[in-house]
């Protein structure tokens, strides 16, 4: 049940973002200026962009801590998906196959 959870929140954490950025991306190309601008456009939007932001750095660290200390492969990819998308999309992701490797580390004890 577990899985199914973090895989619902995988979709609904790249679907919800990319609703509000595709919509930018068609009418203003990637404007990295405009998008920083937009922002930190006032103080809520930029409260939510420096939460984001530590968030992110608060995944990588987890991802790499966590990922050796269970011998996970690929790390890479948490980090990828969370430049691509978001913490919405990298942190369940990375939680999803966490579980998994963590039941596969349990069977290989049990046999």
């Amino acid at each position: 049940m577990l899985k199914v959870i973090y895989l619902l929140l995988c979709i609904l954490g790249t679907v919800l973002p990319y609703s509000q950025f595709m919509p930018f991306l068609l009418e203003n190309s990637l404007d990295i200026q405009l998008f920083f601008e937009q922002l930190f456009a006032n103080r809520i939007s930029g409260f939510f962009g420096m939460d984001v932001i530590v968030s992110s750095l608060v995944l990588w660290v987890f991802v790499f801590r966590e990922g050796k200390r269970l011998k996970m492969q690929n790390l890479w990819i948490y980090i990828a998906s969370n430049l691509l998308v978001g913490v919405s999309l990298g942190l369940p992701l990375f939680l999803l196959m966490r579980q998994y490797q963590l039941e596969q580390q349990i069977e290989t004890v049990n046999s």
